[in-house]
């Protein structure tokens, strides 16, 4: 569920990060290969939950890959491997039960309109896992972005890692991880940060605690 419809998200992420899509490509490539395809293996069926552009699910490895968005421009950015879900997230998933062994999501929870549609979203996660199936989610921790948080027209959810963990320990879910402190906000309106230093970030945790202002929460369907 969404408040803007197709059109409209179309239109804010083609103005949002249509300058900027070879570097938050080239960002994400460290993302995936130096920290988060750790999580993933090769024979996994993974699901991008609100994948934008797929910069995610278009650079993991595994077997089977899904990417379920309500921007229509998805099915053009992402890879020929990728299966897109063009959905309202909070409705049932055109899924099968049990199939996916994880679920990612990046920045995409604050985009919700209320708690109700992203309980709804979570039941269908847990739905879709096999057991002992992951979700992994990251997004802006509202105890440290603050006013910031309402600079982009689609937020509408706060949330921080506390009450997102509470929310996945309410739906059945067990949780493996928390960092309340991870990536750095944004991309958007910021100076890029060559791929070199994102790297380095990666490997310093002690600078997350400084400049970290999203979370990373790591949950396990049992």
């Amino acid at each position: 569920m969404s408040v803007h419809n197709s059109d409209d998200l179309q239109r804010i992420y083609a103005a949002r990060f249509q300058d900027n899509l070879e570097y938050r490509h080239a960002v994400w490539r460290v993302l995936v290969e130096d920290f988060f395809q750790r999580r993933v293996r090769h024979t996994d069926a993974v699901l991008d939950l609100g994948s934008g552009y797929g910069e995610f699910i278009s650079q993991i490895r595994c077997a089977q890959k899904w990417a379920m968005d309500l921007n229509p421009d998805t099915p053009k950015r992402v890879t020929p491997d990728v299966k897109c879900l063009l959905q309202d997230c909070s409705a049932r998933w055109e899924l099968p039960d049990s199939l996916l062994d994880v679920v990612f999501t990046s920045n995409f929870f604050e985009h919700l309109p209320d708690k109700g549609a992203l309980g709804r979203t979570l039941d269908e996660t847990r739905r879709c896992l096999k057991t002992g199936g992951l979700i992994i989610a990251m997004g802006p921790n509202i105890k440290y972005v603050c006013g910031a948080y309402w600079d982009f027209w689609d937020h509408h959810l706060p949330l921080t890692d506390h009450s997102l963990t509470e929310a996945l320990r309410l739906r059945g879910f067990e949780i493996e991880r928390v960092i309340d402190r991870f990536l750095p906000y944004t991309m958007v309106n910021s100076r890029p940060a060559p791929p070199l230093l994102v790297y380095l970030y990666l490997k310093t945790p002690l600078a997350w605690r400084v400049l970290g202002k999203q979370f990373l929460i790591v949950a396990r369907k049992p």
